[in-house]
This record gives structure tokens, C-alpha cells and sequence, in this order.
């Protein structure tokens, strides 16, 4: 066992924010005695775990003694989720009662750190016009996602009365460099950058794009992460927070942000078979509670994160 300050365990270690989180987390051992173990499903780097076996669980938490946990591991894409409900909810739901359990039988006094999303949220967004939703909000989740989310934090937030030493977050909408295109975000700056090198004509066929969604880049939400993981905080013990701008971007907007940052000119198509009207029009989150608690805001420009994941997209579609 390290004996390491701080001793880091990241389930989900090798996914989009879970490799941010460890950037992270890298950055910071020049000034804190850090050590952190990723562990993923079939992960490439660190362990493998399964977080439906418990016992693997257990023995893994008992062998590293972690500080803190920091529970990313999920079926995170809402329509992956949806085309496999069953798995969605074993590893969102059930994963996380087995992980939260292991917890508390291996390692009592770590603090666990549960990721759950504002998808959990669902309808309830319409009761509000496009106004920031805070925490308080009726959940009234719409997805397999979104449902299995809201289950494991109920759950969760249940253990913090039984002595779990928790702490749970909704992250609405992040994006990044290294972001798949099963994202909007990155699925615009994709076509963007193949339409650039010639790998495809200068034409993208969209759907609505009137929907207004709140979005942060992954290195703000992953500061967050650190901060919890790391420092102890005692107001926020089992408490549930947003990490949100408080701003909503309509999808129209972005891709018109990364047009312009491609420096290219396209043409836009509506697609008849991909309009389908949005269930949310607005979805948006007032995260002053984390800035009370923990001092946490959004740093990083939403037109710096295009720029950057128009990049990082422009360099692998080159590379390849």
C-alpha cells in the first residue's frame, strides 16, 4: 500500500473524464503527496475491475486503503443506455451500491465522491422556463440513464445516514479534447475537421437544433472532482451539488461558434429524418451552492473549449 498523503481511487479511470481527472490530479503532486489507482472494465491502463462482482470490489478497496473515491465508472451515453437498459442499470445502479458498500466495509473513513448528472433532472427542466435549476428540483428523470443515475444517488445519499462519507455531483453537459462524436459537440468539430482535410464535401446535415443545453469543459468539472477528493470540506458531507454555468447555449449557436473557428464555409442541411423535437427545450443549473461550499466556478471560456476540441479533432483527422 502507498503511503501517499492522498490516495486517489478512480473507477471509470480510463474513460473521457476519468483520464482528465487524472491529468489532473498529475498536476497537483508537485504540490501535495498524491498517489491515484485507476481502475476501469477492461481497462487499458491500471487494474480491471468489474464493479458488479463485490467481493472483487472489497478486496481491491481493502488492498489500496484509498483517501478518497472517486466513483466515474457507468454506462454514461443516454443512448447507449437506452439500447442496453439492462446493463445501464446493473452498472450505474447496482455498480454503485456494490461500490458504496465496499466503501464502507474496506475503507470506512474514505470519502466517496458519486457522479451522478443532470439527467436526472428530466422533465423538470420545463418547470422552469430556461431559468437555473438548483438542487432541490423534483427529479423526474426521462432515460434509462438519467433513471439509473437518480436511483444510485438516492441510494447513495441513503448511505451518507448510515456513515458513508459522501459527496455528489451533478455535472450538466461537458465537453472537451478527446470527447467521443457520440457527443454534439464533438461530432460537429469532427465533420468540421474531416470537411478540412478533404475527407468529405463541405455539408452537414443536422437536426433541431434549437435546443438550449448548459455546458462546461471537462477540466473545470474535474477540478471539482480533485478538490472533493482531495480536501475535506465538512459542509458538504452528503450533499449533492450542480456543476453548471448557469448560461445556456442553443445548439444552433454552436455549431455556428465552430463553423467560424473552422474558418470554412458550409453549408447546413436539415435532415426531415433526423428533426425530432426536443422533450427539453431549456436545461440549465444555478451551481452557487458549489461556489459556497467548495468555491467552485467554471474557469475556462465555452469558446475556448470549441477551439480546443476543433483542434484536438483537426490533429487526429490529419494524423490519420
Amino acid at each position: 500500500m502507498t503511503t501517499s498523503e492522498h490516495r486517489i481511487l478512480i473507477t471509470g479511470a480510463n474513460g473521457f473524464v476519468g483520464t482528465w481527472l487524472q491529468t489532473e490530479l498529475k498536476s497537483r503532486q508537485s504540490n501535495h503527496s498524491i498517489d491515484f489507482f485507476p481502475v476501469g472494465y477492461k481497462a487499458a491502463t491500471g487494474k480491471s475491475i468489474d464493479i458488479r462482482d463485490y467481493d472483487q470490489l472489497v478486496d481491491l478497496v481493502d488492498g489500496y486503503q484509498p483517501t478518497a473515491i472517486v466513483h466515474l465508472a457507468a454506462v454514461a451515453a443516454p443512448a447507449e443506455a437506452r439500447n442496453a437498459p439492462r446493463l445501464a442499470w446493473d452498472i450505474n445502479a447496482t455498480g454503485t451500491m456494490n461500490m458504496a458498500y465496499a466503501a464502507m466495509e474496506a475503507a470506512p473513513n474514505a470519502r466517496f465522491v458519486f457522479i451522478s448528472s443532470s439527467e436526472t433532472y428530466g422533465t423538470s427542466f420545463n418547470d422552469f422556463e430556461g431559468e437555473p435549476i438548483g438542487e432541490n428540483v423534483v427529479l423526474k428523470p426521462m432515460n434509462a440513464y438519467g433513471a439509473s443515475k437518480a436511483a444510485a444517488e438516492a441510494l447513495v445519499g441513503q448511505l451518507a445516514h448510515e456513515g458513508l462519507n459522501t459527496v455528489r455531483f451533478r455535472p450538466f453537459n461537458h465537453t472537451g479534447p478527446g470527447q467521443t462524436e457520440e457527443y454534439v459537440v464533438a461530432a460537429f468539430a469532427k465533420q468540421l475537421a474531416e470537411i478540412s482535410v478533404g475527407l468529405r464535401p463541405p455539408v452537414i446535415k443536422v437536426g433541431n437544433l434549437s435546443a438550449k443545453r448548459d455546458f462546461l469543459d471537462v477540466r473545470d468539472v474535474v477540478r471539482a472532482y480533485a478538490d472533493v477528493a482531495l480536501f475535506d470540506f465538512p459542509s458538504t458531507r452528503g450533499q449533492v451539488f450542480n456543476l453548471a454555468s448557469g448560461k445556456a447555449q442553443q445548439i444552433q449557436d454552436i455549431l455556428d461558434k465552430l463553423i467560424h473557428i473552422s474558418g470554412q464555409k458550409i453549408d447546413v442541411q436539415v435532415d426531415p429524418e433526423r428533426l425530432r423535437p426536443s422533450a427539453v427545450a431549456s436545461a440549465v443549473g444555478d451551481a452557487s451552492a458549489a461556489l459556497n461550499a467548495i468555491r467552485w466556478k467554471p474557469a475556462i471560456s465555452f469558446e475556448t473549449t470549441l477551439t480546443n476540441v476543433y483542434d484536438y479533432w483537426k490533429e487526429r483527422v490529419t494524423a490519420a
